[in-house]
Order: structure tokens, then C-alpha cells, then sequence
């Protein structure tokens, strides 16, 4: 209570000081847009989420997110999601969730139950999403070590209390299989095979790390079994792992290759023939926030440390270097359900050092997916949302209670985004290696990521620093050139303290833990992407259109173009 109430009085003290000089001026910087200079595809790597929480998707607030990440989104939306083999009887809690898909009988014999994992999928499937299929965990009655199962975890008590009966290795390998077969070939029959197809399986998550009591032998018959039950009921499945825990700690690089060493020159523990099947590799990279001199202070540097790391490994081998690469989680930190009560570095997930952590983060993703030509598939933001929890409870989270935080805007600035990335140039804007060197530690990263389309064009700019503190908006001159018409309508999108700022608005109604239902209104439209004015026709000259515009520090503009 102590450090909160610190906080709070932090926080008046700098939005005192930012009113007091945000009209003062600051040296202009500037950003070059060439459309002529292409660098890639402006693929949809963003479109993808996750949570441990797999039975929120069918309740009231969790519907409604994922029917605004479909909406937001020009590609399907995939979903990632603990717990879907775990046993229980569907009531959720932080980090929890359960769908009692197998049990046995007084016999010893299977009984499989598809009724609340056919729920969670439907909610997707519906929506026009895919499942990102996590094969896991496993069920009390396959458990070799089946009590205590359910746990229950709560942030102050450790993160390694998460362990609990789900985490160990089945007493039959055999039934293990046959229940992935049992699933595969009900989701099938449920779905149809072309849809099932779209899908990308994947089992188990960071076996190197609290998820896994077994031993990596264990965990690679775990994978084999897995993976042959899958392509017995769908051989054109698509399988993957390992969803290590970082490439970095925890023996994470290691576990990479031994698991890729496996499933190319290892004996199948089922077939007793040599390779196991692999259709993606999945890894996780996450960066390390602090709460320093009473501010958090990012880091982005071990976020992309352990991106490279995982795309040389998988550059490494022939065998895996033109395989989809999926991120299975890419976040600021490691655990969305600490809240900031807990967790004070947590702090950053309210407001809008969110939502310029993630543009600035996810430019450099597509900068080492160009570096080292690997097929980068999908990064997923392991962030979704907590059902009843308190508002604005510090969770890592896109909405709270129904409303949209600034970070989700992020996303619906990317949805804009299509076509092929163009270069992108700037006084302020860090150089990759810098940010995956040391982070943003001295002056601000004023950068951007833009792309171009038939008739449509979008430039993404941020002005993003470490250090969470309020600053005088910078003047950014902007020039684009290579433009291939005389007009085009400018639409400008923002998020920063006055728009797209949900988390802003609730602090001016005082912080309601009980807001109105005109305050719900109120905050569910604050939620939303708003443009910064009306749109505008400009005219281009020589291919060339210049604007000047304002940016807050931690803010993010998404700059419209569109032309007949």
C-alpha cells in the first residue's frame, strides 16, 4: 500500500509538471519515408494473442474482446492458450483454467469429454479465428503424479506454485496419444478438415522452465506421441515447439536445439525410425521492466537478444531454416497476471508506455526477421483479459472489464497497416542494434515502420523512451516521398494522454472501482481509436507530401493515406 500510494503521488506530481511545460518548445527531429524503397512484406506477424486463461473466451467480457480483435484485424486472428487438456470443471482463476476433456472410468478406460474445449474453439472459429492449439496439460487421471492438481496461485506466493499434478509426464504414453488422436479427429469432424488444416498445433509450453516435471527425454516422447496421434487423425496437421522459456536463461538456447536435433536426427519413440515431424518452431522472448527511483523503467534489450538468439538457431539447421517461426509469447515481461500491487514494474501496462513499447518492439521484429531471412510467422502478445477483476488492476492485459486500453489501439493501427514495408529514416530513431544492445536509454526513439498498398499507404511513428515519465511533445517533420499520386486524403490516428486513452479518462472520474454506466459508456468510447482532427486532402508534389505534427513521449501516430 505503501509503494502504491508512492506512486499515485508520483504520478500527480509529473502530470503537474508535464501541463506546466508541454506548450514549451523542443528541437525538431525528423523521419523520411521513401515508398519507392521497399524492404518486405508488411505481414500480419502482430495477429496473434494469448492467455493461461482458456475458459474467458466464452464469458461475457472475453467475448467481446474477441470479437474486437477479429474486427480489428485483415487476416485471421490466432489464439494461444494454456490448460485446454487440463482437468476440472471450467471455472477459471489467475492462471488457471480447465476443460476435463479425459477422464477414466472405475476401469481404467478413457473417457473423453469435448464439450468445453468445443466452446472455447467455437467462440474462435465463429469469429473467423484460429486456434494456435497448445496440446496440453495433462490430465489428472494421465498424471504420474496426479495430487495435488489444481493450484492455486497468487503473485505474492511465488511463480513456482503454478506447479502442481498438470506439469508431470503421463503414466501411459499410449493413452496420451490416442486422447490427441481422439481431439484432432473430433476437431475434424466438428470443423471440417480445410479448417483444421489452417491451424498450427503445438505442445506443452517452456518445458525448460515450472511448466515441465519431467525430464527433456520425457518431454521428447511426449512430443513424439503428440505428434503421431495428430497426424493419424489429419496428416496435414501442422505441429511444432518447443515454446521454450526465452532462449536465453534457463537453458532455453540448449533446449532449442536438443529439441530441433530431435525431431531431425533422433529415433521416434514411436515409430523407432529417425526424425520426428516439425512444421513450425515456436520460442519465447521477453524483455525485463524495473521499478527504479520510484519510475519503471523498461528494458526491450533481452526481448530481442533472445529473438536473434532463437532466429540463428533456427537459420542454423537446414532442415528448419525455411520453417514458420512463431514467437509463442513476445512480451515487456514474463507474467501477465502479476498486477501492480505486487509487482510495481508492472505499472506500464495502464497507459500509453504499453502501446509505444509494443510499436517500437514489434519494428525491430520485422528488422531481425529481414536480418536473418528467417519466415517469421507470427509474434504472440501474451496479453487477453482477466474476467471480474478489478479496473485497471496493472494485469498485462488489452482491455479491463470490457474497455479497451491504449495498447489495444496499437493493434487496430497495425490492422491499417498492409501491402510491403518501405524504408524508414530519422534523426531520432534508434538503430536496431543499439535497442538490442542497451534498450532506449538516452534520448527518445522517435521512429517508424510504414507500408504501402494499391491505392493506400500507412506510416506508423513513436515516441517511445525507458523511462516512464511525462515530457513536452516533440515536433516531428515528416517527409514522404515516392508518393504515386497528386492528392491523397490524410487520416491521423493517435493515441497519447488526450486520445485513444481510456486508462487517462478513469483517472479523471477519480479511479471508480464502481464506475456508472454512463462512466462504462464513457470509457468504452475513450477506448477506441480516435484521429487526431478531421481528415484532410493534401496535395502531393513530385511524388513528394510533407507534414509537421506533435508527438507526446510515449505516444504513437498512425499516419493514413489513401488515393484513387
Amino acid at each position: 500500500m505503501k509503494i502504491l500510494v508512492q506512486k499515485l503521488l508520483l504520478l500527480a506530481f509529473t502530470l503537474a509538471v508535464f501541463n506546466t511545460v508541454k506548450a514549451q518548445n523542443t528541437s525538431p527531429v525528423s523521419i523520411q519515408v521513401d515508398f519507392n524503397k521497399e524492404t518486405g512484406p508488411m505481414k500480419s506477424v502482430w495477429a496473434w494473442f494469448g492467455n493461461d486463461e482458456p475458459n474467458y473466451a466464452y464469458m461475457k467480457d472475453g467475448q467481446k474482446l474477441l470479437t474486437e480483435l477479429a474486427a480489428l484485424s485483415p487476416v485471421p486472428v490466432y489464439l494461444r492458450t494454456h490448460n485446454l487438456m487440463t482437468s476440472g470443471d471450467g471455472t477459471p482463476a489467475l492462471k488457471w483454467g480447465s476443460t476435463n476433456i479425459y477422464t477414466e472410468d472405475k476401469n481404467g478406460n478413457p473417457v473423453y469429454n469435448f464439450t468445453i474445449v468445443d466452446r472455447i474453439f467455437d467462440a474462435y472459429i465463429k469469429r473467423g479465428m484460429k486456434p494456435l492449439a497448445q496440446i496440453g496439460f495433462m490430465p489428472e487421471a494421465l498424471s504420474t503424479h496426479p495430487e495435488p492438481y489444481q493450484h492455486h496461485w497468487r503473485a505474492e506466493a511465488g511463480y513456482q506454485q503454478i506447479t502442481t499434478g498438470w506439469a508431470y509426464p503421463p503414466k501411459d504414453y499410449q493413452k496420451w496419444g490416442e486422447l490427441v488422436y481422439q481431439w484432432v479427429k473430433h476437431c475434424v469432424e466438428r470443423y471440417g478438415k480445410k479448417e483444421v488444416e489452417s491451424w498450427y498445433w503445438e505442445v506443452w509450453n517452456e518445458p525448460n522452465g515450472y511448466y515441465w516435471k519431467g525430464t527433456v527425454p520425457e518431454f521428447y516422447k511426449l512430443y513424439d506421441y503428440a505428434a503421431a496421434g495428430l497426424k493419424r487423425a489429419l496428416p496435414t496437421a501442422k505441429i511444432g515447439g518447443p515454446n521454450v522459456a526465452g532462449t536465453g536463461g534457463a537453458g532455453g538456447s540448449k533446449f532449442l536445439r536438443g529439441f530441433i536435433e530431435h525431431c531431425i536426427s533422433d529415433t521416434n519413440f514411436v515409430t523407432g525410425k529417425i526424425g520426428s515431424p516439425l512444421d513450425a518452431v515456436l520460442f519465447h522472448a521477453k524483455g525485463s521492466p524495473k521499478f527504479k527511483n520510484g519510475i519503471v523503467e523498461m528494458n526491450m534489450a533481452p526481448q530481442l537478444r533472445d529473438i536473434e538468439t532463437g532466429f540463428k538457431i533456427v537459420r542454423s539447421y537446414p532442415q528448419t531454416q525455411n520453417l514458420p517461426v512463431i514467437l509463442g509469447e513476445s512480451d515487456p515481461e514474463g507474467c501477465a497476471a502479476c498486477g501492480i500491487q505486487t509487482n510495481p514494474e508492472n505499472a506500464y501496462r495502464n497507459g500509453t508506455m504499453f502501446s509505444s513499447y509494443t510499436a517500437a518492439s514489434f519494428a525491430r521484429e520485422y528488422l531481425l526477421a529481414d536480418e536473418y531471412q528467417v519466415n517469421f510467422k507470427g509474434a504472440v502478445s501474451w496479453s487477453f483479459e482477466f474476467e471480474n477483476q478489478p479496473w485497471f488492476a496493472g494485469f498485462r492485459d488489452v482491455a479491463t472489464n470490457g474497455v479497451d486500453k491504449p495498447v489495444l489501439n496499437i493493434f487496430r493501427m497495425f490492422g491499417k497497416m498492409s501491402g510491403t514495408r518501405v524504408q524508414v529514416t530519422g534523426t531520432n530513431f534508434y538503430p536496431l542494434k543499439t535497442v538490442h544492445d542497451s534498450s532506449v536509454r538516452n534520448q527518445t526513439d522517435i521512429g517508424g515502420l510504414a507500408s504501402k498498398d494499391k491505392n493506400t499507404a500507412a506510416v506508423m511513428i513513436w515516441n517511445y523512451h525507458d523511462d516512464d515519465r511525462l515530457e513536452p511533445a516533440t515536433p516531428v517533420n515528416i517527409s514522404l516521398n515516392g508518393l504515386p499520386a497528386k492528392t491523397v486524403k490524410v487520416t491521423r490516428y493517435l493515441i497519447d494522454q488526450s486520445h485513444s486513452n481510456s486508462y487517462n479518462i478513469w483517472k479523471k472520474m477519480g479511479s471508480p472501482q464502481k464506475p456508472t454506466t454512463a462512466q462504462i459508456t464513457a470509457l468504452e468510447k475513450a477506448g477506441m481509436l480516435q484521429t487526431d482532427g478531421n481528415p484532410q486532402q493534401m496535395l502531393v508534389a513530385n511524388g513528394q507530401l510533407k507534414m509537421n505534427i506533435n508527438l507526446e513521449r510515449q505516444g504513437v501516430e498512425l499516419i493514413k493515406l489513401d488515393w484513387k
